[in-house]
Formats: structure tokens, sequence, C-alpha cells
């Protein structure tokens, strides 16, 4: 007999081939495109998410670390795959799965040198700069770092400078534009590399919002032009269906996109509370009137917010029903008091369309004062994915 799994995510392949396109279609042709898969494709299924990307087309992808990059490259024997995040002495993935690292730190040159030469290596690693604009999170802050750096790499021969990156503030944010001002300082290292010798042969930015307004678009493609460089955008939650919402509201139209990913559970118990009965931790769920409670496999372990504890909804049955209480480790509670044909078994959405009805990942960030990428990235590793077409 086949265990039915308590919950489980279901992602539709299909959906992520035609959100492909349509981000595919908006981005100019002679511009390349990064499909940003950290994070497991933020918690989609890196793997499965690749392939599907790789079979439409897709040749560059993003992920945060090697170990991330190996997996990758399982699936995806020839595309290039950049390691967007710090490494240090795991680095021997990447040069077993001919990964493409971004450096800005002159100990990660090191690193590299030594597993190069413990590998005994010969041929040469490509690397790209990553320039700190204003996020002053990764990547040389002035002209002096980068000068430094680009002198202690080609003092390695093996590796070759190929690219140059930067990472956007608020990219969503057209007023103030904070976003063409980082262009312009990103504008001013890359002068600096050219002075320096270095050939620019790609150049990066930009998340999903970058990829929808035409203005920042075009400054970095004038941008790539200058230097003879290839534009790469680096897409990711757009991919998988949620828009970004660029401010000012309507300044942009966006494409529609199709969210890949459903979350579901079902019903495993249900309960019946008389006026003025409590339920759940802490007592904050008391019932006004007579009142159903459906019990559901699933909880803050497998990745359901507890900040959703009475203010979040789920479907069952067709309808949305609220959260009753707080949400524990592995069950939660939903008051079906409107849905009396609700039955042990049933199927239950919590992310997802039933019957036309329908909860997104950004309903979830809204209601919890988040953002959608961190929604899905939150769903369990063990929570099982489900592939659809």
């Amino acid at each position: 007999m086949q265990v039915r799994p308590r919950t489980w995510t279901e992602i539709s392949l299909s959906h992520l081939r035609e959100n492909w396109i349509t981000i595919r279609g908006v981005i100019p042709g002679d511009c390349g495109v990064v499909v940003v898969l950290k994070a497991d494709a933020y918690g989609h299924g890196a793997q499965a998410c690749c392939r599907a990307l790789c079979d439409s087309g897709a040749t560059w992808f993003g992920v945060s670390s090697p170990v991330e990059g190996k997996r990758l490259r399982e699936v995806c024997p020839d595309g290039n795959i950049l390691v967007l995040s710090h490494f240090g002495d795991d680095c021997q993935d990447i040069l077993d799965c001919h990964l493409i690292p971004q450096i800005w730190e002159l100990r990660q040159a090191d690193a590299l040198e030594v597993a190069w030469r413990e590998r005994g290596q010969h041929e040469q690693v490509p690397i790209h700069i990553e320039i700190d604009t204003g996020m002053a999170r990764q990547g040389v802050r002035s002209a002096f770092e980068l000068k430094r750096l680009l002198k202690h790499c080609r003092a390695k021969p093996f590796l070759s400078i190929e690219g140059a990156m930067t990472h956007f503030i608020s990219p969503e944010s057209l007023q103030p534009d904070n976003t063409l001002r980082q262009i312009e300082i990103f504008r001013s290292f890359l002068d600096l590399m050219i002075e320096q010798g270095i050939k620019i042969k790609y150049i990066h930015a930009g998340n999903s919002a970058t990829a929808f307004v035409p203005g920042h678009i075009e400054a970095l493609r004038d941008l790539g032009r200058s230097y003879g460089a290839v534009l790469m955008i680096r897409p990711g939650m757009s991919f998988f269906g949620h828009s970004p919402r660029i401010s000012p509201s309507g300044t942009i139209r966006l494409p529609p996109l199709k969210p890949i990913l459903s979350w579901k559970t079902r019903v495993i118990s249900l309960k019946e509370l008389e006026i003025g009965a409590t339920a759940g931790y802490d007592m904050t769920f008391r019932a006004y009137r007579p009142t159903r409670l459906a019990l559901v496999s699933v909880g803050y372990a497998d990745g359901l917010n507890r900040l959703l504890s009475n203010k979040g909804v789920a479907i069952v049955g067709g309808r949305k029903v609220p959260y009753a209480g707080r949400i524990s480790m592995d069950l939660t509670l939903l008051d079906v008091t409107e849905q009396p044909t609700v039955s042990i078994g049933d199927e239950v959405v919590l992310i997802g369309e039933q019957d036309g009805e329908s909860v997104s990942a950004y309903d979830i960030a809204d209601a919890i004062g988040t953002i959608p990428d961190e929604v899905t990235c939150a769903i369990g590793g063990h929570v099982l994915r489900l592939i659809r077409d």
C-alpha cells in the first residue's frame, strides 16, 4: 500500500517553461540571462527546475555555493554555473565541476590556488569580480581594493578574469532611482578594470525587477556596449511565477507569470467546540459560536510560518478558511464552521488554487510582513516535491 505524504508540494514544470519564454521575450536578445537557482531554486527544487530550463534553452545559472553548483552540474553538464556567494576552503567543487566563482577578496584567490595545485590541474579557471556599489555586503568597495585584487589575481596565471558584476540595492523602486546611480558607480570600476588591462567579457547586474524596467535595461546595455561585453541579467523569483512589485505601482506593465508551486496537506481530524472553548497554545483562539475545527498535518517545522496564527487562510472544499489558534510544530487547526461538508482526508491547499479560490506566496508574505522568496524558501527540505508535467 502506498503511503500518502502528510504534506507535499507540486511543481509545474510546464508553468516554469512558459515563464522562461515570457521573461526571455522581455529581455533584449543581445543580453544574456542568468537564472538564479539559489536555495534549492527558492524552495522549488533546483535540479528539476534546472533540467527543465536547460531543455528550454537556458545556458547560465546562479547558485549560492559550490555544493549547490555541484548538484546542478549533475543535471546540467554543459551550462555555465556561477557561484554568487562566498567560498573558502570548500572550493574543490569549483574545480571539479567547472564552476565560475565570483571573487572580491584576496583569500578567495588563494584558496583556489591551493586547490588548483593539490588537484594538479592545468586548465584555467574563469572568475568574475564582484563590485560593491552600495549594498555593503559582498564586493570590492574602493579603487585601491580593486587594484590590489586585480594584481593578486593576475599573479596567478591559472585565473582568467572574464567578468564583473554588482548587486542593486532597490531595483524595485523607481523613486528615488538608486539603480541608475549604482550603474554609474559600476561604470567607474569597469573603467578602472580596463585601465588595468582587463578585457571584460561579461558584465551582469540586477534581478527580476531589472528585467522589466526598460530604463535600467537600456542603461546596462549601454554599459555593455561601452566595453564590448555581453550584458547579463539575473532574474530569480519571477521564473517561479512571482512578479516583482515595482514602485510606484502602475509605472511598469508586467507580463503575466504563472506560479509553479502548490503546497498541500490533508485533514486528519475534526472537532466540535462549544461557545467559549479555546484551541491551541496560549488559548489565542476562543469560539464565539458553536465551532467546527479541522486538524491538518503541517506546521512550522514544515515551513508554515507561526506568524500566520489566527490571521492566515488555507483552502478546503473550494473555500478559504482561517487558521485557528497558534500554528504548532507539525499540526495546525482550521476553522471550518462554514464548511460543514469537510471530511477527514480532504485535501487542503496552503499555497495554490482549488475550485477557483487561490492563496499565493505573496498573500502569505503580506500577512506576515515579508517577501514571497522567504515563504517558498522556508518550505522544509523534507517536504516532498512532486514534479508535474
